[in-house]
C-alpha cells in the first residue's frame, strides 16, 4: 500500500541557516543552537578541512577548501551562512570568505566571527576593547591589527598562547572567566572580546558581564547574533547578555 502525504515548508519555515565548522571545534555547534531556539529556524552544519595546529599557513589553506565545505550544506535555499573561524576569516579576509561561500550559495547572506564582532562593536558603541585570545602571537597580532584598522583601540590584551585547537576546546569556562576579569582590570575598556569559536563563553557571558559591568562579546555570541540579524530574526532570545538585548 502506498501511503498518501502532503508537503510543507520543511524545517526552515522562518529561516534556514548554514554553518561551516572546523574539525577540531567542539563548541560552536552547541552554543549556536542556544542562540537559535525557535523550532521553525533550521540550522545546518558542515565541516571544513583544517589541521588542528592553528598557524597563519593552515588558516590561509582553508580558502581553497571553503567552497567544498559549503557544498556539503543542503542544496535548498539558505538565508544566511556563517563561516565559523575567527582567525581564518582574519587571514582569508571577510570578502574572500563571502566570495567563496557565494560561489556555491549566491542567494545567502554571509558572515564570519570577525565581521560579526565588528558589527557587534558598532551596535554596542564600543571603541576601546579588551581582547582575550587562545592564539599564538602571529595569529593574535594579525587579529589585533585588523581590529585597529577598523577603528577599534585595543586597550588590554592577553592570550592563552595555545596552538592546538583540540586543547583550546578543553580550556575551562572558569579559566576564560578569570581571563575576562583580568583583561578588564588591565585598562578601561568599553567591552571585552573573547576570540575563538572553540572557547566556551556562552555559559559564562552573563556572569562575566555582571562581574566587569560591561558587555562581553565572544566569537560565537557575535556570530549567532549577526546571523539572527541578517536573517531578520528578533533578538532577546538569550537573557542577560548585552549583545542579544540590542537590535541590529
Amino acid at each position: 500500500m502506498r501511503l498518501p502525504f502532503v508537503t510543507d515548508d520543511g524545517m526552515g519555515k522562518r529561516a534556514a541557516l548554514g554553518l561551516v565548522v572546523l574539525p577540531a571545534d567542539e563548541t560552536l555547534e552547541t552554543e549556536m543552537r542556544g542562540f537559535l531556539p525557535e523550532n521553525d529556524v533550521a540550522l545546518y552544519h558542515s565541516r571544513i578541512e583544517m589541521p588542528p595546529e592553528v598557524t597563519t599557513e593552515t588558516l590561509a589553506g582553508m580558502a581553497a577548501a571553503l567552497p567544498a565545505a559549503v557544498a556539503m550544506l543542503p542544496e535548498s535555499r539558505l538565508d544566511v551562512i556563517g563561516y565559523g573561524c575567527t582567525s581564518g576569516a582574519t587571514v582569508i579576509g571577510s570578502e574572500g570568505v563571502r566570495d567563496r561561500v557565494q560561489q556555491v550559495h549566491p542567494e545567502a547572506e554571509v558572515t564570519d566571527p570577525i565581521s560579526a564582532t565588528l558589527a557587534a562593536c558598532r551596535a554596542l558603541s564600543v571603541r576601546r576593547l579588551g581582547f582575550v585570545t587562545p592564539y599564538v602571537e602571529s595569529v593574535s597580532a594579525a587579529m589585533r591589527a585588523l581590529l585597529v584598522q577598523n577603528g577599534l583601540e585595543i586597550a588590554a590584551f592577553a592570550s592563552f598562547e595555545e596552538g592546538d585547537d583540540r586543547v583550546v576546546a578543553r580550556i575551562s569556562p572558569a579559566s576564560i572567566l578569570a581571563a575576562i576579569e583580568e583583561v578588564a582590570r588591565q585598562a578601561e575598556c568599553d567591552a571585552v572580546f573573547v576570540s575563538c569559536t572553540n572557547l566556551r563563553v556562552a555559559g559564562i557571558a552573563a556572569e562575566a558581564e555582571r562581574r566587569i559591568s560591561r558587555p562581553v562579546i565572544s566569537s560565537n555570541l557575535a556570530l549567532g547574533w549577526h546571523m539572527r540579524a541578517l536573517a531578520g530574526l528578533p533578538m532577546g532570545v538569550v537573557p542577560g547578555i548585552s549583545l542579544f538585548s540590542r537590535e541590529q
